[in-house]
């Protein structure tokens, strides 16, 4: 019985037709314009830009400049590039000028594509950004199609690692802008700890195309850019906490190994309370108040270290130094250093140097990045299994654009062995049987150990010609997958996404061309040359079409049906012939979790002899099931990783906005004196309660906070003794004495200096602190979820303690400025002084998939930080308790020059 859903796709078409048809108009409109635009001269041709921005200053709407606009570049891509897009292409133009997702087949021409929303969108000279995923096809891309849009009038840089910002600025000021997902991350993240606008690189979020947007959005979308730099040396914390681990007993804790987990119990809770607060490290009543959120992250690394790591089982003591082996191959791996603290408890544990850790300056998803643009459209071969996502967390459509010509692949039913070994001699017997009838090959792995596998059986079986890609070199693999379509070509590859160049059948004649004719000089002979590359490779493709195209064998099935379909589409190019089919054992991965034991048990009893597969389209729709359910997993994981990172992301607008409007501020005079009367209030209101009488009040604490934020000594205690003095007169006094004391200071400084030196002072102290923050909330993120077992949201409570957190930075905030702006004084430095460095940073994304660091040699010059104070040490007797200016440099657990009593780091380093 037919269901009615499908009766009515059959007459009316699906959403997806529907929205196709809908674009054809257009299509046609534009293909009336080919005749009148070809009769164009290239001087009129490229005049068009001009009176397109005429007509957009004149107040008429882009998408009213759609069909000229697509018009002029298509006859401009085919005087520039000799490519004419196809009516189809205009269609996913279409798709993505209106901010939505084109869903093309490999093959049909994504990167030409591009240039016609690009064109319009630029237009505006808001800027377009162009985004790949790797520096190889950001500098290809802005290469070849660059031609098109200098052609026609339209600036266009590019973005890739190893740019000063002065480069990064020019680029970004282009018409167009390409670049990678993790450089424009990182830039923005840059731009937002500079000092001044005019150091900022980039200009705004305008229109942004994602190039293979599953890969950016949906598998890089799991962890997030972050830029670190080395932290505050807190080795004598750590030592502090490892002292306390080593006198609690067995009942004081709970091992989990299997889950690698190990916990306090209320008992031990309360002993390690009680070490605290003995040793006046604890805040407030309890462990786990908000403002402890630190103290629990070292307390539950130490105990990690004491009782769930093991020394030469999960790490070794070389040299003075933790050194971590591997748990799968009991290799050594030094370098490698265990993240959050936790390899610096280790280090305590076992009394050997602690090394500093790398601290959070600055983080963001990608999730989030993308958000922030006004426009944003993505195209790749493969969505339609992500269209769910892609409409719940960017609000984008996914439009399947038809292919050029129909496509003539077979996709055959899988192939399903008892074990791994049987699966892997007929994977051997199927590539000897295609190479000998000159079939192309690609087989496609899951894994690089799997590829490297699957390599050396091939070599022990006698294969000798084969290429394996991997993921490291890009320029090559564009070489090697160009290639792949040779008639008996081999090719093992972990992952097809984002290659970039297609696999054409008898191989790629330009790729040939540049690599075999580099020396050759232009003239006759070079031409002559040409001519026999392209005949031997149009012969070569004859062959290959012969023996049927690419076959694309599969080795096993991804988690993820999308990877599965990308490898899929390699074969079957702009209508070519082609096969596909996976070869599966029981023993998979996914067959596993599908749960293979009964089924092995079934196909013996049933006589399933060896070296036989299974075959039924019932078992490709039951795979496919199961990867639904994984897919709809790793979906929800995303999804909660970014309510998480909303709740971070809401505050770190409200930081960044902030640091503009102190950037771009001419005076910050009326910001720093609310934050002083702010902080009066504060003191004041905490010193002494509304209804308290004038023996009541804790004058002596009053007086202490007056010194430490306002630096001037006052007789608070005979102000208490006075008649009839409530607290507003003791606030008025206060405000009268520091707004006073305030305005003296900018009289001896001048406007401009004061200004400079607020600014500086508050924006530095901002970084500072919006740090500390990032660093809590990783720390209040990492113990949340044990909430969930009091019956509470960790959704909720981290909502609510962030939302603390934030405002007790604040709080720290303006008591800092306050602090900092009260006493600072001027001093003249030498002529030959060095420039202040900026601090190293690093930048880090960890792949969700390898769980290697992109960026894993570090990556520098994050922020040009400008300071107030000197770097030399000076000598205690030459230091002014009063003139922070002449204390130099000042060790972090020395006594504070000021002569508070206290440790320079709970003092005035609570403010550097």
């Amino acid at each position: 019985m037919v269901s009615f859903g499908v009766l009515a796709r059959k007459i009316f078409g699906s959403s997806n037709d529907r929205r196709v048809k809908g674009m054809r108009p257009r299509v046609e409109a534009i293909n009336a314009l080919e005749s009148e635009l070809s009769a164009l001269s290239d001087e009129q041709l490229k005049a068009r830009t001009a009176q397109f921005r005429e007509q957009l200053a004149n107040g008429t709407e882009l998408e009213d400049l759609l069909i000229p606009a697509f018009a002029t570049v298509r006859e401009a891509s085919k005087r520039v590039l000799g490519l004419r897009p196809f009516d189809v292409q205009l269609i996913g133009g279409m798709v993505l000028d209106s901010g939505g997702i084109a869903e093309m087949r490999t093959g049909e021409g994504k990167t030409l594509v591009a240039t016609l929303p690009v064109y319009l969108n630029a237009l505006t000279a808001n800027g377009v950004h162009v985004v790949t995923v790797n520096d190889y096809l950001a500098k290809r891309d802005s290469e070849w199609m660059g031609r098109l849009y200098r052609f026609l009038g339209l600036t266009v840089g590019v973005i890739v690692h190893g740019l000063d910002d002065d480069e990064r600025r020019a680029a970004y000021a282009c018409d167009v802008t390409y670049g990678t997902n993790n450089e424009f991350g990182f830039d923005y993240l840059r731009d937002n700890m500079k000092y001044e606008r005019a150091q900022m690189v980039q200009r705004g979020h305008n229109f942004a195309i994602v190039d293979e947007v599953d890969s950016i959005l949906v598998d890089e979308a799991r962890t997030p850019l972050i830029i670190s730099g080395p932290l505050e040396d807190r080795s004598e914390m750590y030592n502090t906490v490892d002292a306390f681990i080593t006198k609690i007993g067995p009942a004081d804790f709970e091992v989990d190994e299997k889950q690698r987990t190990a916990i306090f119990t209320e008992e031990g809770t309360e002993n390690v309370e009680n070490m605290l607060r003995a040793a006046g490290l604890l805040k407030g009543e309890s462990l786990y108040d908000v403002e402890n959120v630190a103290m629990v992250h070292h307390v539950n690394n130490a105990l990690k270290a004491h009782r769930l790591f093991q020394r030469d089982k999960d790490y070794i003591v070389r040299n003075g130094e933790i050194v971590i082996i591997d748990e799968f191959t009991g290799r050594m791996m030094p370098g490698r250093r265990f993240s959050e603290g936790l390899h610096q408890a280790l280090e305590a544990k076992e009394h050997v140097q602690i090394q500093p850790e790398n601290q959070t300056l600055a983080s963001i998803t990608f999730q989030n990045y993308f958000r922030m643009y006004k426009k944003l459209a993505g195209m790749t071969g493969t969505a339609a299994t992500e269209a769910e996502e892609f409409g719940n967390i960017y609000g984008l459509d996914v439009t399947e654009v038809p292919t050029n010509l129909p496509v003539q692949r077979i996709d055959e039913d899988d192939e399903v062995y008892r074990t791994v070994e049987e699966k892997y001699r007929a994977i051997v017997k199927e590539i000897r049987e295609a190479r000998e009838k000159g079939q192309p090959i690609l087989v496609g792995t899951t894994s690089i150990e799997k590829s490297e596998q699957l390599a050396e059986r091939l070599r022990t079986e006698g294969f000798s010609e084969f290429q394996v890609l991997n993921a490291r070199h890009h320029e090559q693999e564009a070489s090697i997958v160009a290639q792949a379509g040779k008639p008996g070509a081999i090719t093992i590859a972990t992952n097809m996404a984002g290659r970039g160049t297609d696999i054409q059948l008898g191989g790629n004649a330009d790729m040939r061309i540049a690599e075999e004719l580099a020396e050759v000089e232009p003239g006759p002979e070079r031409d002559a040359k040409e001519r026999a590359i392209r005949e031997d490779v149009a012969k070569l493709k004859e062959r290959a079409l012969a023996a049927g195209g690419l076959y694309v064998l599969a080795t096993e099935r991804h988690e993820s049906r999308r990877i599965d379909n990308q490898l899929r589409g390699r074969s079957g190019r702009q209508g070519d012939p082609g096969r596909s089919k996976f070869f599966l054992s029981l023993q998979d991965d996914l067959m596993r979790i599908f749960g293979s034991d009964r089924m092995d048990g079934m196909l013996q009893k049933l006589g399933l002899k060896e070296d036989e597969a299974i075959t039924h389209p019932w078992i490709n729709k039951a795979l496919e099931k199961a990867q639904k359910k994984v897919e709809a997993r790793n979906f929800d994981i995303r999804k909660n990783l970014l309510k998480f990172d909303d709740v971070m992301n809401d505050q770190r607008k409200v930081v960044f906005e902030q640091r503009l409007d102190l950037m771009d501020g001419e005076s910050l005079t009326e910001t720093v004196t609310e934050m002083r009367h702010d902080v009066i209030e504060e003191i004041v209101a905490k010193r002494i309660p509304e209804t308290a009488y004038a023996e009541q009040w804790d004058t002596a604490g009053l007086k202490e906070d007056v010194r430490n934020f306002l630096n001037v000594d006052l007789p608070i205690e005979e102000w208490a003794k006075e008649e009839g003095i409530a607290d507003e007169e003791v606030r008025d006094r206060l405000l009268k004495i520091s707004d006073d004391a305030a305005q003296q200071r900018a009289e001896r400084f001048g406007p401009e200096v004061m200004a400079y030196v607020e600014r500086s002072v508050v924006l530095q102290t901002l970084d500072h602190l919006w740090r500390e923050h990032l660093v809590n909330l990783d720390h209040l993120r990492s113990v949340v979820g044990f909430r969930g077992y009091a019956q509470r949201d960790p959704l909720q409570e981290y909502k609510q303690e962030g939302f603390e957190l934030f405002q007790a930075m604040l709080v720290n905030l303006r008591q800092a400025v306050t602090s900092q702006l009260m006493r600072v004084e001027l001093v003249r430095e030498a002529a030959d002084a060095p420039p202040p460095q900026a601090p190293q940073t690093f930048g880090h994304h960890v792949d969700a998939t390898t769980g290697e660091d992109d960026f894993g040699e570090g990556f520098g010059d994050a922020a040009v930080m400008t300071r107030i104070t000197a770097d030399h040490v000076v000598a205690p007797e030459d230091r002014d308790p009063a003139n922070p200016q002449t204390w130099g440099k000042v060790g972090r657990n020395e006594a504070c020059p000021c002569g508070s009593g206290k440790k320079f780091k709970h003092c005035h380093g609570a403010f550097a």
